[in-house]
């Protein structure tokens, strides 16, 4: 599958989407926004991922839409087709990676503006270079945000925070960012790769099921009450119990030994 200005590799149960136009400090071209919702599709339905990390190349994680080329398609005579990215055409990638029950990490290495900072708010997790700066920055354009900031920021930050974030545009960087609770950790800019694969790899060698289940039911929960919420997950856990990935956590908990799970892909549990 070919992927304009980006790099998709999988390897040991881990998907990497690689944002890679570094002169443009990655911003989403159609190109791009056609390859993320691609590349994220293809991860979802592939049994052999386990967990999928999004990142970018250069000073920039994403620094938001191509304006350039958003312009020069607005301008086109109206006869013209004015080609939208597929991602856009069909599911949004903030709600396309909330449906993806593999767990998602944000490797923020640098700048996330805008719609760059709504694909690392959709994500589970974000892990943040020391070297990152992130702004919502539609408000500095006359605009509001449209990509999922107002949906995601309350939930992680607040409602006053918030809006205090998107009313002002304010940039923050990333030791800002943690103590909101905007990204989940920083961590030395060198260290960024590493600290992001062993996360992933320790999430990689757990039990696939279970994961995606319990992903589900977190995401689940913020949408219900408690009750409909146990409810939910009790009856996950019954399936649950039926799968081998129980059967060998409960036997290597019984050996005293670290556990090999081996996923079973071909039922989806709820």
């Amino acid at each position: 599958m070919d992927y304009q200005d980006m790099i998709y590799t999988k390897k040991e149960g881990i998907a990497t989407i690689i944002l890679n136009r570094p002169d443009k400090m990655n911003a989403l071209s159609r190109g791009l926004f056609e390859g993320i919702y691609n590349a994220v599709e293809d991860a979802t339905k592939d049994n052999e991922v386990r967990v999928l990390v999004i990142t970018g190349t250069g000073q920039a994680f994403c620094s938001g839409a191509d304006v350039k080329a958003l312009a020069e398609n607005a301008s086109r005579p109206a006869t013209e087709e004015k080609e939208r990215p597929r991602g856009m055409r069909h599911v949004p990638f903030a709600i396309q990676l909330q449906q993806c029950d593999k767990p998602v990490i944000a490797a923020i290495n640098g700048a996330a503006v805008g719609i760059g900072l709504d694909l690392a708010l959709a994500c589970d997790i974000r892990i943040a270079s020391d070297k990152a700066r992130l702004t919502v920055g539609y408000v500095r354009r006359g605009m509001l945000p449209a990509g999922g900031s107002t949906y995601f920021l309350p939930r992680l930050v607040g409602v006053d925070k918030a809006c205090q974030f998107i009313w002002t545009g304010d940039m923050i960087d990333a030791k800002e960012a943690e103590r909101i609770g905007l990204v989940t950790m920083v961590v030395p800019h060198d260290e960024l790769e590493s600290a992001t694969r062993e996360l992933a790899e320790k999430i990689a060698k757990g039990p696939p099921q279970a994961i995606q289940s319990a992903k589900r039911a977190i995401y689940e929960g913020l949408k219900t009450d408690l009750e409909t919420n146990l409810k939910y997950t009790m009856a996950v856990r019954q399936e649950l119990l039926k799968t081998g990935d129980h059967k060998e956590g409960t036997t290597a908990f019984m050996e005293k030994r670290e556990p090999v799970f081996k996923g079973e892909q071909k039922k989806k549990l709820r």
